[in-house]
């Protein structure tokens, strides 16, 4: 019988066109795969209904022999910071649990446009602040990866859109979004060995994403190969009148122009990425990947980017500056959890008593611990001091970028500094954690187009990620490096079926 849940978005999309199987059969194997991983946690909500709907009407236009869509019958995994119209969205948070927006997110509606169907909504560190999946008020998810040293430690899947990458690895779903504000689709990725890119900022709508940073936050796709990644970005991507950020410019045709023949373009690779205490297989995946680089055509120069030591305090404080002004708005009014605190000595309570409860018992202690950074830098007092300086940085870092494309047309570096830690490892070391996200948060400062793709596993067996960095809108050059490294590195890696 054929497993259906082994193939990605392409290899679905081309079998269902062909006939080769319907869609009713796919969507039938991803519910039932999604109902015996429970131990992974990725899912909050499941909406089989949702993918069987989106099945039934792939097949019944392929047996009136009408053109399918894009992404007809593809059943996809959702990140919980999309809004999904009479679907619960929490973004993971207590705060907003039993919230059921009446609107759809601008690209979870743009993907249905294209055919695709809803197999539920994936778990992830609340409100997007975490590197482990382990913030989540709903419980960590887990990798599917096990270390081969015999450890049982269940591992972190990265974060924030640990849900999406530990899905897809998992073959729980072929593909699902994911949100990248200071790394989050490339970090997951690498630790679960998949692919996962994010575009240039304003190439996804904001509209109905759940704000953590407005200025960083952009959506992306997560799949388990750059040609998957590539179609979802296509149908995920375009302007929107509702968010004001986002780019009036045509979606490219990014899979038409995929080609891994990189003759003439420059690869740069920056100095200031090697930082002190890197493993030497981190570093040797990187020396690997420029080989492969080579190989397919590029030329190799070396760049600098000399803001980039600053680039990681300058988003721990442009970010929770952020943060504090976009969560103020949970405050158990509108939607969402009320709480009421013990009735004062007058027999009533106050309305700020009612704030405080709510946000109290609703907000986990990461989400507490960056809105008082915010709230601490956008103080009088200390707001030129930090925050008027952090934007300074900003326009430095993206200033240092600007003069690397005179020598180069994309950037090669490692996406993380290590691979997938134990969960619990670093939860009590909040800087470790952050830590996580060095290589990928000044791209995001910059709002580049980024992606991680797999390029081999260290010496327990799990993956490690190189990243590619673009020029703004230079989406199709991120991709082809991507596939590029993708095709020489033959990553076929999966982890056991253990859960």
């Amino acid at each position: 019988m054929t497993d259906f849940t082994t193939f990605g978005v392409a290899r679905l999309r081309d079998g269902l066109r062909q006939g080769d199987f319907t869609a009713r059969e796919v969507a039938d194997a991803f519910i039932v795969k999604i109902s015996r991983a429970k131990a992974l946690n990725a899912f909050l909500v499941e909406t089989p209904d949702h993918a069987l709907a989106a099945a039934k009407a792939a097949d019944a236009a392929r047996a009136a022999g009408e053109a399918l869509k894009p992404l007809a019958g593809i059943p996809l995994g959702i990140k919980d910071l999309f809004c999904t119209a009479g679907v619960p969205t929490t973004a993971a948070s207590h705060i907003l649990e039993g919230f059921t927006p009446t609107y759809e997110s601008a690209v979870t509606q743009n993907l249905w446009d294209a055919g695709a169907g809803m197999l539920g909504k994936l778990n992830m560190d609340q409100f997007a602040m975490g590197s482990s999946n382990e913030t989540s008020a709903f419980g960590n998810v887990v990798s599917p990866w096990k270390r081969n040293d015999g450890g049982n430690a269940p591992l972190a899947p990265g974060g924030s859109s640990g849900g999406s990458s530990s899905a897809v690895a998992a073959r729980l779903c072929p593909g699902a979004t994911g949100t990248d504000t200071g790394g989050s689709i490339r970090q997951p990725a690498a630790f679960t060995g998949i692919s996962g890119i994010k575009p240039t900022y304003g190439r996804c709508s904001r509209w109905g994403t759940i704000a953590f940073a407005s200025s960083l936050d952009q959506a992306g796709p997560m799949a388990a190969d750059v040609r998957d990644c590539a179609i979802l970005l296509e149908a995920m991507a375009g302007y929107d009148s509702k968010d004001t950020t986002s780019l009036q410019l045509d979606v490219p045709r990014w899979e038409q122009g995929l080609s891994a023949n990189l003759s003439g373009i420059r690869v740069g690779v920056p100095v200031e990425y090697r930082v002190d205490g890197m493993p030497g297989e981190i570093d040797r995946l990187w020396e690997q990947g420029i080989d492969w680089l080579k190989d397919a055509g590029a030329e190799i120069v070396s760049v600098s980017l000399p803001h980039t030591k600053y680039a990681l305090p300058a988003y721990y404080i442009i970010a929770p500056a952020e943060a504090s002004s976009n969560l103020a708005r949970y405050d158990g009014v509108r939607y969402g959890l009320r709480d009421l605190p013990a009735k004062d000595a007058g027999g009533g309570t106050g309305l700020q008593d009612m704030y405080a409860a709510t946000r109290a018992d609703g907000f986990g202690a990461e989400v507490k611990r960056r809105i008082m950074i915010g709230t601490y830098v956008l103080s009088a007092g200390f707001y030129d001091a930090y925050y008027t300086q952090a934007q300074k940085v900003r326009t430095l870092i993206a200033r240092d970028f600007e003069r690397a494309w005179a020598k180069c047309d994309v950037l090669l570096t490692p996406t993380a500094p290590s691979a997938a830690f134990a969960l619990g490892e670093k939860s009590a070391d909040p800087i470790a954690m952050y830590l996580n996200d060095v290589f990928t948060v000044p791209s995001s400062l910059a709002g580049l187009p980024a992606m991680s793709v797999p390029g081999g596993l260290d010496v327990k067996g799990l993956p490690l990620g190189l990243q590619i960095i673009g020029k703004p809108l230079d989406e199709q050059g991120v991709l082809n490096a991507g596939l590029a490294i993708e095709e020489r590195a033959g990553f076929t890696a999966r982890p056991d079926a253990w859960w």
